[in-house]
């Protein structure tokens, strides 16, 4: 920022004139900050341009009122800030569990193939049809993959394949035996 630039800065947020502005930068050695403490200190600060003070508060009954006005503020909207990001967060993540498929193939053939949301529903409520099926569809070689999935800090379609490598170890183990 050039010193032009600062001492308009200085006079818009302060109120006072470029002269003094420009002085005020000058013996702060052009820290913009510095210069405005020092105006203040002065006096010359323009308290009705709606500039901020570092000044202290003086009266502990002002620091009351404000701090019971921000609590107010907070607690009103928390609750219905939170269920407004709480419903937001819902929505989300019922969106993306749509755009995600559930895919279920057998010698490169696809067999089955249904949104996450389907999976997740029949998991919550059928887990125990559902997850002896799919261990059994890995020992009769259905491989599972996820369409859709960006990877994050874990590939799923990478585990989905280091299990269907695993059943087919075991049951090639038991064959042999």
């Amino acid at each position: 920022m050039e010193n032009l630039e600062k001492v308009e800065k200085i006079r818009e947020k302060t109120g006072v004139s470029y002269e003094e502005a420009k002085k005020a930068l000058e013996d702060a050695n052009y820290d913009m900050l510095d210069a405005i403490i020092e105006l203040e200190r002065q006096g010359k600060i323009n308290k009705a341009s709606g500039s901020y003070s570092t000044a202290l508060a003086t009266s502990s009954d002002e620091f009351e009122q404000a701090q019971k006005e921000y609590k107010d503020s907070i607690k009103g909207e928390s609750l219905g800030g939170a269920f407004d990001r709480f419903f937001k967060w819902i929505a989300k993540l019922l969106k993306r569990s749509l755009e995600i498929d559930f895919v279920a193939s057998k010698d490169g053939q696809q067999k089955l193939k249904f949104p996450l949301l389907v999976l997740i529903l029949l998991i919550c409520f059928a887990f125990w049809i559902v997850i002896p099926v799919m261990i059994i569809g890995l020992f009769c070689d259905f491989k599972y993959r996820f369409e859709g999935v960006d990877e994050v800090n874990v590939n799923v379609n990478d585990l989905c394949d280091r299990a269907s490598n695993t059943c087919n170890d075991i049951k090639n183990d038991f064959k042999a035996d």
